[in-house]
């Protein structure tokens, strides 16, 4: 066979390997991704397509109820829903991702420098993590809001870091597990007698090896994030009117439940089908890289 022939041969045989690949990821994991895949492609792509503007009234008759035109209604400021669920995607899945990587990188550098040093200083910084996670993760989230001041509530930014500051100390503990048992390894200890100091360790010996430890932990946290913003929006202390965010949208529309249901069945199935589509795959995640994880937890 000649240059050329394999060079024709080897794409299909890459996409051969690739579908087995697939085929061989858990039921969970394949779920998952195709639910996530759907909301991404909503999010980068609806304001293209999306019928109405987010904040565009005169779509239709206030409360009109659900329709080919409007399937998931007109609210009472005669605002699509649809629409407006669709502009919400994008806010929820960047906030939400933002927030988690933002809460993973520093509680990977906090436990892990913890864990590795040990002695006096992972002692007082463990009563520290201990403090914070024994606080009910809304209500730390909404001491942290009350604490930056009326000026910053419903800035996205403060929500980004209200969500790092929630999840931070919980990664920060997995991240210090993992550093204990790692720094036991042959590797780190030729590393210590090579005179390297422990952000140098950190960074390119506990680091590479915490990767899966780290990764199952975003994942895990990137799916409860949605509905950690979703509860701060329903409870006003979220982004700002007229921002179609999923909670926030919930909330305005929770006095028409009974008068027009489908204001409010479409933010809360898109903010369901978006936290199960993270969670299976999460869960998928975990099973590829052989470890456990508690989805029933925050």
């Amino acid at each position: 066979m000649s240059e050329a022939d394999i060079g024709l041969a080897a794409p299909p045989q890459q996409r051969r390997n690739w579908l087995l690949l697939w085929r061989q990821m858990p039921l969970s994991f394949r779920i998952g991704s195709l639910i996530l895949l759907v909301h991404l492609l909503v999010a980068v792509t609806g304001p293209f397509w999306a019928p109405y503007g987010y904040s565009q009234m005169g779509a239709g008759i206030p409360l009109s109820g659900m329709s080919l035109a409007h399937p998931f209604g007109i609210d009472q400021l005669g605002r699509d829903v649809f629409s407006r669920v669709v502009h919400g995607s994008w806010i929820v899945i960047s906030l939400s991702l933002a927030g988690t990587l933002l809460g993973t990188l520093i509680g990977a550098v906090i436990g892990l420098l913890s864990g590795y040093v040990g002695g006096w200083i992972d002692d007082i910084v463990q009563r520290v993590l201990e403090a914070l996670i024994s606080i009910p993760f809304l209500v730390l989230a909404l001491i942290a809001i009350a604490a930056a001041g009326t000026e910053y509530s419903g800035n996205p930014v403060l929500l980004v870091m209200v969500v790092a500051l929630v999840y931070a100390p919980r990664i920060a503990r997995m991240a210090r597990a993992a550093a204990i048992d790692i720094a036991t390894r042959d590797y780190v200890t030729v590393a210590r007698l090579r005179g390297e100091n422990a952000w140098s360790v950190m960074r390119r010996e506990l680091l590479p090896n915490a990767t899966s430890v780290l990764l199952v932990e975003f994942a895990l946290r990137a799916g409860y994030a949605p509905v950690l913003i979703g509860s701060l929006g329903f409870l006003g202390f979220g982004l700002r009117p007229p921002t179609p965010e999923w909670g926030l949208m919930i909330s305005e529309n929770r006095a028409l439940l009974i008068v027009s249901p489908s204001t409010v069945l479409g933010p809360g199935l898109a903010l369901a089908s978006l936290v199960v589509g993270l969670n299976l795959f999460t869960e998928g995640l975990a099973r590829v890289l052989g470890r456990t994880v508690k989805l029933g937890t925050q």
